[in-house]
């Protein structure tokens, strides 16, 4: 028995952090079913209770030791939409392999590279997909192309729903595309993904915002029985200090859109953005890991990131890490922003509007009691400011809810956050035939919690429309 996980094969750090090419090369044969082997194949099963779509994690690896990498494949989209998203992208060792009895004393199993390779092995071969069943006459909206409504809408189109999904932007995906760079997550891979559900019979609009284009009321005047929000967290937070509105600061979420999504990084790009040669990242997050690497690969000399808590604190996964720091991002910890220092345009000085990033000023910190989330609260130390040179800042200290839906819903419940209420284990909003989830209800969190919640919703839209056809 290896004590240790098998390791994957990654491109050099030198080569990779210059272009947009996926940084992790993948499994071959031999290491999956090396790896594979080092499943216990444990009877009471704790590393399915640890995912949120509850794939049938010991089944698929007992495949997988077989050879039978299409079976392998077949059970783990039993229960996900997305197989070859959620082995590249989701925190498995905070999920099912937190959970693996071979972790109680060496490494676990490896199941999110496993079940990447399954996934892509299985497109390699492009087998017939399974025929879905035909239409059972009833038409269901979902709002937001993202993890949470492509789960939603394959679950309920292999019941037989007709369902069309809203998308706002101009290519399907949400967050997937827009936010998750292509050297974690090939674009290709997303449209594969978005082609299959289209192929079993969703319908797909771009280009249509749900409060703008139609509203939620309009859905259900067009023949739709029910509506699953799932529109994402896409309004980023700031910090609320001094230099936020000088020329090179981004949030995140425009930055990595503008690289993801509008391809920046081209030389005739429509959509342009900041080369900067020093770039500062505010966070920790893998937001934050993203932001910075994707700035290196845009020809900046330094990248740092700024973050107030030290290394063990910081959230993002270990795997993004060990990337970043290998391709040269330098880590600031225990600091804190307090300023964005700017200089005024040399064409028009009068103007403090039309400033640019000169220099971030930080304050150091130091840990002290735990804050509710049981992490220690970092404590600024006075006196201790500081200038780093930066002529970009990127914060990537989290997103919220975008409020157009909320605001265009009548009889729709929000939190003080912003975030749609719903019944936990439903989806079920206040207002009657609407449900939610992923992000739109819980603020930013992983593709995989969206893609449960979105999974749950079709469920219990399921439920809710056979419940309506027995009463007429």
């Amino acid at each position: 028995m290896k004590t240790c996980k098998t390791q994957m094969p990654v491109r050099d750090p030198e080569e990779r952090a210059r272009d947009f090419g996926e940084v992790a090369l993948g499994y071959t044969e031999e290491l999956a079913v090396a790896e594979a082997q080092r499943c216990l194949n444990c009877k009471n099963r704790p590393c399915v209770e640890g995912c949120p779509v509850n794939v049938s994690i010991p089944e698929f690896i007992s495949k997988m030791v077989k050879r039978d990498f299409e079976g392998a494949y077949n059970i783990i989209s039993e229960n996900s939409s997305l197989p070859a998203v959620c082995g590249r992208v989701c925190p498995q060792e905070t999920q099912c392999e937190s959970k693996c009895t071979l972790g109680i004393k060496f490494e676990p199993v490896a199941i999110g590279r496993l079940e990447r390779f399954a996934a892509d092995f299985h497109n390699a071969a492009s087998p017939a997909e399974p025929e879905y069943p035909q239409f059972n006459g009833h038409k269901v909206a979902v709002v937001g192309s993202g993890p949470s409504g492509l789960s939603c809408a394959g679950e309920l189109a292999k019941l037989g729903y007709g369902v069309t999904v809203f998308e706002a932007l101009h290519i399907a995906g949400g967050v997937l595309v827009y936010g998750i760079p292509e050297f974690r997550l090939p674009k290709e891979i997303v449209a594969r993904e978005t082609k299959r559900l289209e192929a079993h019979g969703v319908t797909i609009k771009t280009n249509t915002v749900i409060g703008k284009t139609f509203t939620v009321d309009e859905l259900f005047e067009e023949g739709y029985e029910a509506v699953f929000i799932g529109s994402g967290a896409g309004l980023p937070n700031f910090m609320g200090i001094p230099g936020e509105n000088l020329k090179g600061v981004y949030s995140a979420n425009e930055f990595l859109t503008r690289v993801n999504l509008m391809k920046a990084y081209e030389k005739d790009a429509q959509t342009p953005v900041m080369r900067a040669k020093n770039v500062a990242v505010v966070g920790g997050g893998n937001v934050a890991m993203d932001a910075a690497r994707t700035a290196l690969r845009l020809g900046a000399e330094s990248v740092r990131i700024v973050y107030r808590r030290s290394m063990e604190e910081l959230p993002a996964r270990k795997e993004e890490v060990e990337h970043a720091r290998e391709e040269g991002v330098i880590f600031d910890l225990l600091r804190n922003p307090v300023e964005i220092c700017g200089y005024l345009n040399p064409a028009d000085p009068r103007d403090p509007a039309n400033g640019f990033v000169r220099a971030l000023k930080l304050i150091k910190c130091e840990l002290g009691e735990p804050d509710e989330k049981g992490r220690r609260r970092p404590v600024e130390i006075a006196g201790s400011e500081y200038e780093t040179e930066a002529d970009c800042v990127i914060m990537a200290i989290g997103t919220s809810p975008n409020p157009l839906i909320k605001n265009t819903t009548s009889g729709l419940e929000v939190n003080r956050r912003g975030g749609i209420v719903v019944e936990e284990k439903t989806g079920k909003t206040s207002r009657e035939g609407v449900f939610a989830g992923g992000d739109a209800v819980t603020g930013a969190a992983t593709v995989i919690l969206a893609m449960g919640a979105g999974k749950t919703a079709a469920k219990a839209i399921d439920g809710y429309i056979r419940s309506k056809v027995q009463k007429r």
